[in-house]
């Protein structure tokens, strides 16, 4: 070996090392992007032309509110123009103000600025206006992790949007101590195991939407009892303990790529023997334990710098200088940046800090600053910037989130899900400061449900003894995760001792901790924790109580020894409507809102006074809008609770199911015929019709006959006062409308008039009201009873479907019902509150053809009956098979399209739908402007209920328009999978 070649020698060892240590980097660094070349390239040109102050400048990142004064505002302008800042973490204010001002820092930072935010559970954290995701407790009872990864994708594409390229999140803390007044709902709770597969997946969510991770707080700040932010706080544990438990997490995360750690304001005696000295001011626990033991090479940020209680340091800046010493890059929120600044330059200038100790932390900032994006800065497009922030998407997965988190924690004898309505009186009773609104709501889309209030305990206890059971909502304001969220005393013996008397039901919509105060479980039948109190939550819980949705969730964290972490009972799901989103269920939101631009138009153009529109998929209700009024004047609006007359309806969702139930039963075939079913028709040109047939209306029936003529005065055209009376008096008590009786007689004289009339001459499809005529008498002979009673006691009781029924003034008040038309012909009076149809009328508003009210909900609980094979709630009402064989199309060869009860597609171009529906899908029209559909296929329920008819019934605008149709195709073109 020459001397020549020496030199050659250590230079290519030179390259090799560099090439080793470049490998090495990739390897180790999650501050490494894929183009690491390039990356590195940009960060030594970048660093090189750098003064020494931009470098110490980069060290520090600054807190500003975006609804800040103009004097704060003007302090951070300066403190980036002067000071060289590295960054900024912004909070409080608004998020268009926010991107401007991000633009704006940008523009007059010479080097590319770091915007951090404390986006723990979304923007909405720190910004208004802004959609938010559940707090880390709520996501700490999820079982699927995968959705975790989402929850944090969510969070990361919105930050993104915003102009932030680091969250602070997620936060690792084990949450093993209750009273802990900082972390609690910010944890994920007290299992290590758990806490680190959920922070774990929350951090690669964020991190493939492209911003970095920031676990906190290090060593871990789970277990005390005081606020960080007031005071330091001790953790007074074994080093082994922290080890094991604290430090757990870490590890797994570092493992995984964690981007950044954030060292917690904390007192650990057993890491720092300085007594009083922050861990983020710790160089043993910074350097000597993240950096060396755990082998952490990510940015490594301070806590606040300026908390109460850090350190003895007088002279403003030392403070920093010292986290820096420790071992940490960035410095935030200091309490005074100049001197700060000028502090780590002197130490620099005086040989304390060496260059390699400033390029290794400096450094580290521009290589996050390029993988964050920096090296090809755009500024935020602040258009629609408030509308992509609260995104359906998001909001989706929000309602998924929740729904899997609800956790069932006690459940004696299986009284969740409720089953047996028919059975049940159920009230309702709210504890706690927090509006409970949305949650009695969605109960009453079950059954009845009545709110009980009483200033008194004994006067409540007194109106509760009537009840079977009793549903208990705690409900806290859900407005931030450090609030109240515990019982008050008054409040646990009331719930005491309505458990102590009745089968009681609790609901816990804040922080599972608040269930510690309660003395005792054994008189609470069932616990349901929803953990936070916002509609979604409050919803899902009352959709969990009966059984549309199945409870999933985990307890996060004990309560006492009587529920520990982890407990969480599962149950099954009854198959009763959920409520939801459109994109849950595999439809658009935003094609759907072409239905209000629909049915608006229908009722400006005066086709309708107003309607109720329910569209459900997979057994979800995903759009359920009301529109407009009763009637033109506009005085009451159209509700969920609005009732409407639904006309011809009533045959498949009174009469039909019926005579379903009979034929599966053996009672009746396809095959009995008239004669058969009913001895009057015995020796009438009717005998021989087939049950078959007439249901699908192929039986030469005449289409109408107008009963109610033969009734009227041949003088004067109006009621006879042979036929009708005022005032109910002997053989005068069926009541046809306000005021007005008819005599009893009326439905033999009906039903003899219609064995008498003549049949149509050719056999071809004619509907006909006449067939469902028929059947109400003979299913009330056979049961002896009114149709009211049988489909009370058959369907809607059992279904909960507490709306719907005939004779609706005996149940709800005249306010509640839309009227249907100004009768001049026959009754001469508003119809409201009683039937339309004339011949239903004339049967005093009990007809097997028309006479129910209900509104939409009920009617899709119905429909979904029938979608769900014949099942809903636990209840069995008919085989699948039966409605299988009910909803055929027997002689579509014949041109008939109707199943058996049951309307069906068209076969052309024209017919009840819009003919992009499939062709194993059913359902009816009404004559007052109702329409129900369902189709197995896509597994769709469509109902459309108005009173088009009113105030004239000759108005046919709405069907002249094919609205009810045009709406059913807007749902078809709205399905995205």
């Amino acid at each position: 070996m020459t001397l020549k070649t020496v030199p050659k020698i250590l230079f290519f060892s030179f390259l090799f090392f560099l090439s080793f240590f470049n490998l090495s980097a990739q390897q180790t660094s999650p501050l490494i992007s894929k183009d690491f070349a390039a990356q590195k390239k940009w960060v030594d040109s970048l660093y090189n032309t750098m003064t020494l102050k931009e470098k110490v400048g980069q060290l520090f990142m600054v807190d500003v509110f975006s609804s800040g004064s103009d004097a704060e505002i003007d302090k951070t302008r300066k403190l980036i123009e002067e000071e060289k800042i590295g960054g900024v973490i912004f909070s409080k204010g608004g998020p268009v103000r926010q991107a401007k001002l991000t633009n704006e820092f940008q523009e007059i930072s010479d080097i590319p600025l770091l915007v951090g935010m404390d986006a723990e559970w979304g923007l909405a954290m720190r910004l208004d206006s802004t959609f938010a995701l559940p707090w880390n407790m709520t996501l700490g009872a999820i079982q699927d992790n995968q959705l975790i990864e989402e929850a944090g994708a969510a969070i990361s594409r919105n930050a993104k949007r915003m102009g932030v390229h680091i969250n602070f999140a997620p936060v690792v803390d084990i949450n093993t101590n209750p009273e802990n007044p900082i972390i609690g709902n910010r944890s994920f709770g007290e299992n290590k195991e758990k806490v680190t597969e959920k922070a774990v997946a929350f951090m690669k969510g964020m991190q493939r939407e492209g911003i970095l991770s920031s676990a906190k707080h290090f060593p871990g700040h789970g277990d005390t009892d005081t606020d960080s932010h007031k005071t330091l706080p001790t953790i007074s544990f074994s080093k082994k303990r922290i080890d094991s438990v604290e430090l757990y997490p870490y590890r797994k995360l570092i493992q995984e790529g964690l981007s950044s750690v954030m060292v917690a304001h904390l007192n650990v005696p057993a890491l720092e023997k300085e007594d009083g000295t922050p861990s983020s001011l710790s160089k043993t626990v910074v350097t000597g334990i993240l950096k060396n033991e755990l082998g952490f090479h990510g940015l490594i940020f301070t806590d606040a710098l300026n908390m109460k209680g850090a350190s003895n340091f007088s002279d403003p800046g030392d403070i920093d200088l010292a986290a820096f010493m420790a071992g940490n890059d960035v410095l935030l929120i200091s309490e005074d940046v100049p001197k700060a600044v000028q502090k780590i330059i002197d130490a620099y200038n005086s040989g304390s800090i060496k260059e390699q100790r400033l390029s290794h932390s400096v450094k580290k900032i521009l290589y996050a600053k390029y993988k964050a994006g920096l090296n090809d800065y755009e500024p935020v497009n602040t258009a629609f910037l408030v509308e992509e922030l609260n995104n359906i998407r998001d909001k989706a997965l929000f309602e998924k989130l929740t729904e899997n988190s609800i956790t069932l924690i006690k459940n004696n004898t299986g009284i969740l899900p409720i089953k047996k309505l028919a059975k049940k009186k159920i009230a309702y009773v709210n504890f706690g400061d927090g509006d409970g609104s949305a949650f009695l709501e969605q109960l009453k889309k079950y059954t009845k449900i009545d709110w009980v209030r009483a200033s008194k305990l004994s006067e409540l206890l007194e109106k509760l003894d009537e009840y079977d059971q009793v549903i208990v909502g705690f409900h806290k304001p859900d407005n931030s995760p450090w609030a109240d969220y515990k019982f008050s005393s008054n409040e646990i013996r009331w719930i005491y001792e309505i458990a102590r008397r009745n089968k009681t039901l609790l609901s816990v919509f804040a922080r599972p901790y608040a269930l510690l105060d309660i003395p005792g479980f054994n008189d609470l039948e069932a616990i349901v924790v929803g953990y936070q109190n916002n509609e979604v939550a409050q919803q899902k819980v009352a959709q969990v109580l009966f059984g549309a949705l199945e409870a999933k969730g985990e307890l996060p964290v004990s309560i006492g020894k009587e529920f520990p972490e982890g407990t969480g009972l599962h149950t099954k799901n009854l198959n009763r409507l959920s409520y939801g989103l459109p994109e849950t269920v595999g439809l658009n939101s935003s094609k759907l809102k072409d239905i209000d631009s629909i049915i608006n138009f229908a009722i400006g153009e005066k086709m309708t006074p107003g309607a109720q529109i329910l569209v459900a998929r997979k057994g979800k209700v995903i759009f359920q809008r009301n529109f407009g009024y009763q009637t033109y004047e506009e005085e009451l609006p159209v509700t969920d609770t609005t009732l409407y007359d639904l006309a011809s309806l009533t045959k498949i969702l009174a009469t039909l199911p019926i005579v379903m139930e009979q034929e599966e039963k053996g009672i009746v075939s396809f095959d009995t015929t008239l004669g058969e079913l009913m001895p009057v028709f015995k020796g009438s040109n009717k005998e021989n019709i087939r049950l078959q047939d007439m249901l699908m209306h192929y039986a030469r029936l005449k289409v109408w006959i107008p009963f109610y003529i033969s009734t009227l005065s041949k003088k004067t055209h109006k009621p006879s006062d042979v036929f009708y009376s005022t005032v109910p008096k002997e053989t005068f008590h069926t009541q046809v409308a306000d005021h007005m009786y008819i005599k009893d007689d009326a439905q033999d004289t009906i039903l003899s008039l219609i064995r008498d009339s003549s049949l149509e001459r050719k056999k071809e499809y004619k509907y006909s009201d006449l067939p469902f005529y028929i059947l109400k008498y003979y299913l009330e002979d056979y049961y002896d009873t009114n149709m009211n009673s049988l489909t009370q006691e058959k369907l809607y009781r059992p279904l909960g479907a507490n709306y719907t029924g005939y004779l609706p003034l005996t149940r709800f008040s005249l306010e509640q019902i839309a009227p249907t038309e100004e009768d001049k012909l026959w009754r001469a009076q508003t119809v409201h509150g009683y039937v339309h149809d004339q011949g239903a009328a004339m049967q005093g508003g009990i007809g097997g053809h028309a006479g129910l009210f209900s509104n939409s909900n009920d009617v899709a609980k119905i429909m979904q009956m029938y979608l769900n094979g014949g099942s809903y709630g636990g209840e069995k009402f008919l085989k699948p098979g039966t409605i299988s064989k009910f909803n055929t199309c027997y002689y579509c060869d014949e041109d008939v399209r109707r199943g058996v009860g049951f309307d069906k597609p068209q076969l052309h171009s024209v017919g009840p739908t819009c003919g992009c529906v499939s062709l194993t899908s059913f359902g009816h029209s009404g004559f007052t402007g109702t329409f129900a559909w369902a189709d197995p296929a896509e597994e769709i329920i469509y109902v459309f209920l108005s009173n088009r008819t009113y105030p004239d019934s000759n108005n046919r605008e709405l069907i002249r328009e094919d609205i009810r149709s045009k709406i059913q195709e807007v749902i078809y073109e709205a399905i995205d999978f």
